[in-house]
C-alpha cells in the first residue's frame, strides 16, 4: 500500500510494546500529529483504505485497549495549556499533554488538579480515557475532572462536547475507551493550589480491615499495601491542607531512599530472588513490613499523590463497593495460602466517591478498589483469573486500562449504562473506525 505525497507524516509501522510488556503490535501504519488538521487527514486515510485507527499515548495501559492493528496515531504533539479560564478555574490542554507537565503548566495559573493517580507518565486523553483515578471516599477518578472535550470523529468533522454543547454525550465522552473518535482536547475542571500532609504507618491485616470504611471515608485520601504472606499492611492518609500552609517536605536523601531504593530497587530485588528462590518471598515480604513506609511530611499535592514506578509489572484492578473490600480482600488472601503461590508485589486498596459516568468504575456506587499486581518476568495468568472469579462475586468492575478477562456480556451486567454507551458509539463510529479486539471484545463488535 503507498502512501501519496498529501500523507507524509504517515509512515510504515514499527514493533510496538506497553509498558507492562502485556501487549505488543506491528500496525500497518503509525503516524504522529501535532495539530488537529493532520489528526483529520489521518483519520481520513484510515477510512480511504480501510484500516481502523486507535491513538496511542505513553503505553501505561496494560490491557490491549491502544494496540492498534491499523494505523497507530501519536498524539503526543498535541500537548500544552491552550486556554486558561481563571475565574472559573478551568484549563483547556492539548489531549496528549502528559500529567507529569502539569504541576509546571498549572502551578503558575495557582491551579492544580482535585486529585491524582500515583502514577503521571499518562497523557491527559489515554488517562480520562481508560478511567485513571486516585483515591478518596469524596473525590472520583480523573474523567470526573473534565467539563469539555474536542473530538475528531469517523467522518473527519470536529465535535465539541461539553455543559453548552452536547451535554448529553459527555457522560459517555468522558471516559470513552478510545471508542468514540480521536480526542484533541480536554478541559479540565481545577481546584486552587493545595498541599497534603502525608502519614504513612505500618499496621496490621486484621487492625485495617476491621475499621477500613471508617479510615476510608473519614480521611480525605486514604490508601494501604498489603504484602502477601504477612500480616503486615502499609497505610497512606492524606489530608489536605490550604496552599500557604507550611510545607514540610522529605528531605532529598530520605525521598530517594523511600521512593528509589526501597520502593523500586529493593522491589525489583525482591522479585528477582523470587523467581530464583520462591520460599524466600514470605520472609522477604515479612521484612519489607518492617522496614517500609513509617513517615510524615507535607508538601504541594503532586508530590504526595505521585510515586516513581521504575520496577516493571503486569496489574489487574477490579472495582467493587466499598463495604465489600474487607471480605475480598481476606478471599484473596486464602486463594493465595490455598494455592501456595508466592506472590512478592504487594495488594494495592483505595478508594472512590461514586459518579455518574457511564463506564466509570465508580458508575452509581462508592467504590473500593482492589489491585493485585505481578512481576513482569512472573506468569500472571492463574492469579489473576483466580482473583477475578472472586471479584465478580461481589459485583465487580474491571478497570479498562488494566489486564481482565470479561467480555461485552458479562460487563454489560456490571455496568448499568453499557447499553447506552454502545448507542453512543453506533452514532458516531457505526463503522467502527476506531475499534480494535480489545474494545470489539468488551463492547461487542
Amino acid at each position: 500500500m503507498s502512501i501519496d505525497s498529501a500523507t507524509a507524516r504517515i509512515r510504515p509501522g514499527e514493533s510496538w510494546r506497553n509498558w507492562g510488556r502485556t501487549e505488543a503490535i506491528l500496525p500497518v501504519f503509525a503516524a504522529r500529529a501535532s495539530t488537529v488538521d493532520e489528526v483529520v487527514e489521518v483519520v481520513r486515510f484510515a477510512r480511504q483504505h480501510g484500516l481502523t485507527v486507535k491513538t496511542v499515548g505513553a503505553g501505561h495501559s496494560f490491557s490491549g485497549i491502544a494496540v492498534a492493528p491499523g494505523v497507530q496515531l501519536d498524539i503526543s504533539g498535541l500537548d500544552g495549556l491552550l486556554d486558561v479560564d481563571l475565574p472559573n478555574a478551568r484549563v483547556t490542554l492539548g489531549a496528549g499533554t502528559h500529567l507529569h507537565r502539569l504541576p509546571d503548566l498549572l502551578e503558575p495559573l495557582g491551579l492544580a488538579l482535585q486529585n491524582m493517580g500515583d502514577i503521571d507518565r499518562q497523557t491527559i486523553a489515554g488517562a480520562t480515557s481508560t478511567g485513571t483515578h486516585g483515591t478518596g471516599a469524596r473525590f472520583g477518578g480523573l474523567a470526573t475532572q473534565v467539563v469539555a472535550l474536542t473530538l475528531v470523529t469517523a467522518d473527519g468533522s470536529i465535535l465539541r462536547i461539553g455543559d453548552t454543547s452536547n451535554a448529553e454525550l459527555l457522560p459517555a465522552a468522558r471516559l470513552g475507551l478510545g471508542a468514540l473518535g480521536v480526542i484533541v482536547e480536554v478541559t479540565l475542571q481545577c481546584v486552587p493550589a493545595f498541599l497534603l500532609r502525608a502519614v504513612e504507618r505500618p499496621a496490621g491485616f486484621d487492625e485495617v480491615l476491621d475499621d477500613f470504611e471508617a479510615r476510608a471515608t473519614v480521611a480525605d485520601h486514604f490508601e494501604f499495601y498489603w504484602w502477601p504472606h504477612t500480616d503486615g499492611v502499609m497505610t497512606k492518609t492524606n489530608t489536605r491542607l490550604p496552599g500557604d500552609a507550611p510545607r514540610e517536605p522529605l528531605g532529598a536523601v530520605s525521598e530517594w531512599l523511600e521512593d528509589r531504593v526501597l520502593s523500586n530497587g529493593v522491589l525489583a530485588l525482591i522479585c528477582t530472588l523470587g523467581r530464583v528462590a520462591p520460599a524466600l518471598t514470605p520472609p522477604i515480604n515479612r521484612l519489607a513490613t518492617r522496614v517500609y513506609g513509617n513517615r510524615t511530611f507535607t508538601d504541594r499535592s503532586h508530590e504526595v499523590f505521585v510515586s516513581p514506578r521504575t520496577t516493571r509489572f503486569a496489574e489487574m484492578e477490579y472495582a467493587i463497593p466499598l463495604e465489600a473490600v474487607p471480605s475480598a480482600l481476606r478471599d484473596i488472601r486464602r486463594l493465595i495460602d490455598d494455592r501456595g503461590w508466592r506472590i512478592s508485589f504487594p495488594v494495592e486498596v483505595r478508594v472512590a466517591a461514586a459518579d455518574d459516568n457511564w463506564l466509570s468504575t465508580a458508575h452509581g456506587r462508592p467504590t473500593g478498589y482492589i489491585a493485585v499486581h505481578r512481576y513482569v518476568r512472573d506468569h500472571h495468568v492463574d492469579y489473576f483469573t483466580a482473583v477475578e472469579r472472586i471479584m465478580r462475586g461481589y459485583e465487580g468492575r474491571p478497570h479498562w486500562g488494566k489486564i481482565h478477562y470479561l467480555d461485552a456480556e458479562a460487563l454489560a451486567a456490571v455496568y448499568p449504562r453499557h447499553a447506552d454507551f454502545v448507542a453512543v458509539r453506533d452514532r458516531l463510529d457505526p463503522d467502527r473506525l476506531f475499534t480494535n479486539p480489545y474494545l470489539d471484545r468488551v463492547l461487542g463488535p
